[in-house]
C-alpha cells in the first residue's frame, strides 16, 4: 500500500501551497500587466502635481520614455497652452475641493507635437488620517470621438446652411405668390399683411387687388389646403386663373366657377387638391360718394364689415362650397355698399383657427373673438384695421400655427375716423 505522500501515479504529492503561490504571482503578474497595458491611460502625481507614476499605454500615446516623465514632469507639462490654463483654473481647484472631476476634455501634447484629444477623470486618493496623498487620473483617448464630432459638426453647419438656403427659397417663392405692392384704387384706403406660420415651408394663403375695365376693380383672397412645393403650385394657378377669369367674366360667380373647373380638372386624381376663396368686384358709385362690392365666397369664412356708425358684423355667403371638389360647385354671392367710414375686412382662417389661451372649447380663438375684436375696432380705416390684426397675430405666439393673411378695403370717413 502507498504513503500518503505519493499521489496516485505513485509520485511524491503536490503541495497545494505550491499551487496558490503560483496563482497569486499570476494574479500579481496580471495585474501588473493590465495596469501597464490597460486600453487606457494612467498616471499617479502628487499634489503638486509630480508623475510619480505612468502605464505603458499612456507612454506609448505620447511617445516617450518613462525616465521622461517620472519625477521629473507634471501632469500639467503634458497639457496644451488652453489645456494648462483650465487646469489651473477649473481642473486643479474643482479636484482639491470634490476629490474627484469626471469626464473632462483636454488634449495632451505628443512628443512630436502633435495634439491628442483625451477625456480626463481624476481622484484623490488620502491616507487613514483624510490627508490627501496622490492624484490617480484614467486618461481615454479621444481622437475617435473628436473625430466623430468634427464630423457631426460639419454636417450640423452643412444641414443650418441647407436650411437658411431653404428659407430663402421659400421666401423668394412666398414673395411671387403675393402682389408687391396692392393697386391704388381713388376713394379708397387699401391695406393687406401676410403672416408666416414657419419659415421652412411656403404657405398657401393669397390675395390680390387689380383693376379690370370700365372703371371696376377685382380682389380676391384665399387659402389652399397644405404647405410646400404642392400648396405653392396651387397658389400660383390660383391667382392667375383668378385674374384672367375676371378679365373674361368680372361677375364674381363666374370668376369663381372658372377656377373651381381648373382645379378640378387639373387636381381631381390620386392627390386631390381644392381651396377656399373669396372674390370680389369694387363698383364706384355714380356719386363717388362710396362703393359697391359684390362678393363671391367659395367655403370661405365669411367677411367682416366695420361700420361707419360703430357696428360691426359678418357678412355671410351661405351655401358656398370649397373651389375645386366637385365639378359643379355652388357658388354664393352677395351685396354691400361701402359708404364713408365703413371698412371691409377678408381673412383666413389662420386668424380664427389659432390657439389661445382665452380660447372657445377646442381652444381657438374663433369666431366669436373675432367679431368682438372687429366691435372694439369700428369705425375705422382700412389700414388702421389690418395694423390691428397683425399685432393680434402677433400676440399669439405659438399658438398660431397656420399661415394668416388680411386684406381690407375702406372708404375714408368724413371726419376722419380712425381705429379706437
Amino acid at each position: 500500500m502507498r504513503g500518503s505522500d505519493d499521489d496516485a501515479s505513485g509520485g511524491p504529492a503536490r503541495d497545494p501551497g505550491d499551487d496558490r503561490t503560483a496563482f497569486s504571482a499570476l494574479l500579481e503578474d496580471s495585474a501588473e500587466d493590465l495596469y501597464e497595458n490597460a486600453p487606457c491611460g494612467y498616471l499617479s502625481t502628487l499634489m503638486d502635481g509630480t508623475i510619480v507614476k505612468v502605464n505603458r499605454t499612456l507612454l506609448d500615446w505620447l511617445g516617450r520614455a518613462r525616465g521622461e516623465l517620472v519625477g521629473r514632469r507634471s501632469f500639467s507639462d503634458l497639457l496644451t497652452v488652453g489645456g494648462r490654463l483650465y487646469h489651473e483654473t477649473h481642473f486643479g481647484p474643482l479636484l482639491r475641493m470634490q476629490g474627484e472631476v469626471s469626464g473632462i476634455a483636454l488634449e495632451l501634447r505628443t512628443a512630436d507635437g502633435t495634439r491628442l484629444p483625451v477625456l480626463v477623470t481624476s481622484t484623490v486618493k488620502t491616507g487613514p488620517d483624510g490627508e490627501p496623498l496622490l492624484v490617480r487620473t484614467t486618461v481615454f483617448d479621444a481622437r475617435d470621438r473628436r473625430a466623430y464630432e468634427t464630423e457631426l459638426l460639419r454636417a450640423r453647419r452643412r444641414a443650418e446652411r441647407e436650411r437658411e438656403e431653404l428659407r430663402r427659397l421659400n421666401a423668394t417663392l412666398q414673395r411671387t405668390l403675393l402682389p408687391p405692392a396692392l393697386d391704388s384704387v381713388p376713394g379708397l384706403d387699401v391695406a393687406a399683411y401676410y403672416h408666416t406660420a414657419s419659415t421652412d415651408k411656403v404657405g398657401g394663403d393669397f390675395y390680390d387687388l387689380f383693376p379690370l375695365a370700365a372703371g371696376k376693380w377685382g380682389l380676391f383672397l384665399g387659402d389652399v389646403c397644405g404647405k410646400g412645393a404642392a400648396a405653392a403650385a396651387i397658389t400660383s394657378l390660383a391667382r392667375y386663373t383668378l385674374r384672367a377669369a375676371a378679365v373674361y367674366d368680372p361677375d364674381p360667380a363666374a370668376v369663381l366657377s372658372n377656377l373651381n373647373t381648373v382645379l378640378n380638372h387639373e387636381y381631381n386624381g390620386d392627390d386631390p387638391r381644392f381651396c377656399t376663396v373669396v372674390f370680389g368686384l369694387l363698383t364706384p358709385d355714380a356719386e363717388g360718394e362710396g362703393f359697391r362690392i359684390t362678393l363671391a365666397g367659395g367655403g370661405h369664412p365669411p367677411a367682416l364689415l366695420l361700420g361707419e356708425d360703430g357696428s360691426a358684423g359678418f357678412l355671410h355667403t351661405p351655401g358656398g362650397q370649397l373651389i375645386g371638389v366637385l365639378p359643379d360647385a355652388q357658388i354664393a354671392t352677395t351685396t354691400v355698399r361701402l359708404g364713408a367710414g365703413d371698412t371691409l375686412l377678408l381673412y383666413t382662417d389662420g386668424l380664427t383657427e389659432a390657439r389661445t389661451a382665452s380660447g372657445g372649447d377646442d381652444g381657438r380663438y374663433g369666431d366669436d373673438a373675432l367679431l368682438d375684436f372687429a366691435r372694439a375696432l369700428a369705425p375705422g380705416t382700412a389700414s388702421g384695421a389690418v395694423a390691428a390684426v397683425r399685432a393680434l397675430l402677433d400676440s399669439f405666439g405659438t399658438g398660431l400655427d397656420d399661415d394668416a393673411a388680411v386684406l381690407a378695403v375702406g372708404v375714408p370717413g368724413t371726419g376722419g375716423a380712425g381705429p379706437r
